[in-house]
């Protein structure tokens, strides 16, 4: 229970760690993400949504997920960030990337996705860590070192060489690997329709408060 309780912690705080990268660009380009960020986050128990808004209902966004209609209070400094999409010819060498991967037999990881931050969110949440996409799943951020082309099981694709403080790691990226990039967002993105990933909390009484939004931007589905 203990290494339960502990993993999801971290997830938690990978979530704002991947987050924060969408918020950088806001704080380089005059927005007030830097007076936001010393805002007190609201209590609870950690939970992600992954969906799409169905509807939006004054300070609520009803989200539809995979397990059904979810209601998300939104706290009225609540930061939201953009989520554009991307090529992978976008990532060359020296850019700091996250990643989402499955480790595979030989040790590498293979990317669920890949999302770029912007260069003044370099180093943001640099490392290797638990991730909740699937049961398997690790998130990493780090810099890209290397881009080769390569072939796994006789798919052709791309390898990356990521280094972070204290490690490394080899990222197979294969096709249709959802390729995006962290812009600078706001309210005006919350439509129905619109792809979201939301950290969040829920309170004792169920109440499920949003710390972070990242929506997508012309129909992007956030992938994190």
């Amino acid at each position: 229970m203990k290494t339960q309780r502990l993993i999801s912690s971290r997830i938690f705080t990978a979530s704002f760690i991947v987050l924060a990268g969408l918020f950088a660009s806001q704080a380089a380009h005059g927005g007030n993400s830097v007076q936001l960020a010393q805002a007190e986050p609201p209590k609870g128990k950690p939970v992600t949504i992954r969906g799409k808004i169905s509807a939006v209902e004054g300070q609520n966004l009803k989200v539809t997920t995979s397990s059904g209609d979810v209601l998300v209070r939104l706290p009225q400094d609540v930061r939201i960030g953009g989520v554009a999409a991307a090529k992978l010819s976008d990532i060359t060498s020296g850019s700091y990337i996250g990643t989402t991967a499955e480790k595979q037999n030989d040790g590498n990881l293979k990317a669920l996705e890949v999302h770029i931050f912007p260069e003044e969110g370099r180093g943001t949440g640099e490392g290797h860590r638990p991730w909740d996409l699937t049961p398997s799943s690790t998130m990493t951020n780090a810099n890209v070192e290397k881009v080769e082309q390569t072939s796994v099981e006789k798919v052709q694709g791309q390898i990356l060489t990521l280094k972070y403080k204290g490690g490394e790691a080899k990222v197979f990226i294969p096709p249709g690997t959802p390729i995006v990039k962290n812009v600078p967002g706001d309210r005006s993105l919350l439509k129905p329709g619109v792809g979201v990933f939301i950290p969040a909390v829920r309170g004792d009484d169920g109440t499920i408060t949003a710390t972070r939004i990242a929506a997508g931007v012309n129909g992007i589905m956030p992938p994190m």
